[in-house]
């Protein structure tokens, strides 16, 4: 599936941004495997979405930490809930499992084919240490990459995109040669939508019901790209370069 509003197209960009865990990576199937290790510990059974349910909650917390490592202190507030023991031990299951989560079936051979017309950005909310395993994940495909360590923020905060701007200015580009792509409204699409960007919307979550481990933004923003696989948009990329050549 694919759908696109009146946008620049695909073959006009110079660099495309991406968000990391939720759109490359699969963040949700790492937490749940996390909790059914622990949970086939306990003798205990764990439904996956109402775990994402309880770990989207645990993330709306003023003393959130970084990802992946405040999954310990998400596991702490989830596991009542759950019917889990509240230990350290499965604390650090929780953060180790989650920071070797594994790239979604199609993001390896789609990020290939994307360099081949693009410089690649990483732009996510991990941590460096796990962004360093995510990128070996992947395929190394990336151009340069910015995380909260580096940026001293999160998104949807403005000041991690205008890091990234200031970085493409001095490759001698702006903001609207770029492509955010990314599969979060919330950290994503909305705010790249106020900064005068173009964004393409990876919808992984096209065949499950509300926003599962990703917080649910205040309203839903129409994206310039909507692709329910990050293949769409590698097939798609590939249609428009060739049809210039």
């Amino acid at each position: 599936m694919a759908s696109t509003t009146t946008v620049k197209p695909l073959d006009t960009f110079e660099y495309v941004t991406f968000d990391v865990v939720g759109t490359l990576i699969d963040f949700e199937g790492a937490i749940i495997e996390g909790l059914r290790e622990i949970a086939t510990a306990e003798g205990v059974q764990v439904d996956g979405e109402t775990a994402l349910a309880l770990y989207r909650e645990a993330r709306y917390a003023p003393d959130a930490g970084l990802f992946p490592d405040d999954l310990a202190r998400c596991y702490s507030q989830m596991a009542p809930a759950l019917g889990l023991p509240d230990t350290p031990r499965y604390q650090q299951i929780m953060v180790d499992t989650v920071g070797e989560a594994k790239p979604f079936p199609d993001s390896v051979a789609s990020m290939a084919t994307l360099a081949k017309h693009y410089k690649l950005i990483a732009m996510t909310n991990a941590r460096r240490w796990a962004f360093d395993k995510f990128a070996e994940k992947l395929g190394q495909p990336f151009w340069a990459s910015f995380t909260t360590d580096d940026t001293g923020c999160e998104k949807p905060n403005p000041a991690f995109f205008h890091q990234v701007f200031e970085f493409v200015q001095k490759d001698g580009a702006d903001r609207h040669k770029i492509l955010h792509t990314a599969q979060s409204q919330y950290h994503d699409i909305g705010i790249s939508r106020e900064l005068g960007m173009t964004n393409a919307w990876i919808q992984r979550r096209h065949d499950k019901d509300g926003y599962g481990g990703t917080i649910e933004p205040k309203s839903f923003t129409r994206p310039d790209y909507h692709f329910h696989a990050l293949s769409e948009l590698a097939e798609a990329t590939e249609t428009a370069h060739s049809t210039t050549m």
